[in-house]
């Protein structure tokens, strides 16, 4: 007995030791100070709603997007460093009572086409001699809804809400909307993030360009969804490609822990979503992505998903082109890029930003600090910065049991690029 208490004493102040060693900025071990990188400022605060998509435009104004549960507005546009503002007024947001409705028993989100329910994302192109600068609104039509117990649930889509809007921001004024028909975008599927090519020669068009989206479908459906911007056709490609699904069982690592999904009313599991980042190569004729539950990047030529339905080969060969580029060291949660061609690919694992070069064929670190707690939307801007949004969301309720870890306020932070990269401008 006697030596198992000395044992203990001793095991006991080793650990002491240890921990006051850890603390100590005399230790002569090699230690990770959580960062690398050019240097980052912190651009913008957020005190009220949490951000999810962003975009800055070529004169800086800078528009945020929320996804909807309770938020009284889902588009907004910031007004000094630490505020926003129902963008571009509050008649556009849909109110509260009118984001869902019931048929049969089934719940909806709403199909009102004219306004928004609850946008995703955000892209802006620049002016081009047929198109003003504009601002561009993914909405995926299905707000989060809680029961009276609080818990979380999606409506199913229906037709009309989610859409793709156009917006002038010449005068702020949406200028063109496109819907979808039930064969293109389903019930489940879940409008994610949007990239373009606007040049009038793109093959497959109808010379006013067309939108890239991602369907991040949580239900299981993923794949890409094209739309001509001139007819308003759309259609889908790669569905249920083993490069847009989740990877099952995945288990990520959140600020130095494990992360399982937990959800009122609904037993500990994982992370669903598959397909979520798209970046274009400045070229035009590659798309990167990859599922956010997923360690891997892959890519296809553009001109597969480009191919309409009047190829009765179209989905065969783009199934059969797509390429893998490897593991990059952890799951990605969205991409951008900018005029080098560099990918760059958002890491909440690593609290980090990634690159991949198409020049070697490798990832690479561009931009790591304690800051990033969860990077959820990034933007390249004509002055040659990134710009990434910081909504710490692994903390939110809806995935731990109702309980709020989030702490304000969340962030946008920026940084230069390297190599002299900039918006991209080669694809309109």
């Amino acid at each position: 007995m006697k030596y198992l208490s000395t044992l203990s004493l001793l095991v006991a102040g080793a650990v002491a030791q240890q921990v006051t060693f850890q603390n100590s900025s005399s230790t002569i071990l090699r230690v990770d100070n959580g960062t690398y990188g050019p240097e980052i400022e912190e651009y913008h605060y957020y005190y009220d709603q949490w951000p999810i998509g962003l975009a800055i435009s070529s004169t800086g104004r800078f528009f945020v997007s929320y996804t909807r549960g309770d938020y009284e507005y889902t588009v907004g546009e910031v007004v000094n460093k630490t505020a926003e503002k129902p963008y571009p007024s509050q008649d556009l947001q849909l109110p509260l009572d009118s984001l869902n409705m019931t048929w049969n028993g089934i719940a909806f989100g709403s199909g009102n086409s004219s306004a928004f329910v609850s946008v995703q994302a955000l892209y802006i192109t620049p002016e081009t001699s047929t198109r003003p600068e504009t601002l561009w609104i993914l909405d995926t039509g299905r707000p989060t809804v809680h029961n009276a117990a609080g818990d979380p649930s999606m409506p199913y889509a229906q037709p009309g809400g989610p859409k793709l809007m156009a917006i002038s921001l010449a005068n702020d004024t949406i200028y063109k909307t496109y819907t979808f028909p039930s064969t293109v975008h389903y019930p489940d599927s879940y409008l994610n993030d949007l990239r373009f090519d606007l040049r009038a020669n793109v093959s497959g068009t109808s010379g006013e360009g067309i939108a890239y989206l991602v369907d991040s479908s949580n239900e299981g459906r993923t794949g890409f969804i094209m739309v001509d911007l001139a007819t308003g056709d759309s259609w889908r490609r790669l569905n249920q490609d083993h490069s847009v699904l989740r990877v099952p069982n995945d288990v990520p690592t959140y600020f130095g822990k494990p992360f399982y999904f937990r959800q009122l009313g609904q037993p500990i599991s994982w992370q669903q979503e598959g397909l979520d980042g798209l970046q274009l190569s400045p070229d035009g004729k590659t798309a990167y992505y990859s599922p956010l539950t997923s360690k891997s990047l892959y890519s296809i030529p553009s001109a597969n998903l480009r191919e309409r339905d009047s190829n009765p080969l179209a989905e065969i060969w783009a199934h059969s082109n797509v390429s893998s580029h490897g593991q990059r060291g952890g799951d990605a949660n969205g991409f951008e890029g900018d005029s080098t061609g560099k990918i760059f690919q958002l890491i909440p694992e690593q609290n980090a930003v990634y690159y991949y070069d198409p020049n070697d064929g490798q990832t690479h670190g561009l931009l790591r600090d304690p800051r990033i707690l969860w990077p959820d939307g990034a933007t390249v801007g004509a002055d040659g910065y990134i710009y990434i949004n910081i909504n710490q969301l692994p903390y939110q309720p809806d995935w731990n049991f109702g309980v709020d870890g989030r702490i304000h306020p969340g962030a946008v932070l920026r940084a230069k690029l390297p190599d002299g990269g900039t918006k991209i401008s080669t694809l309109y």
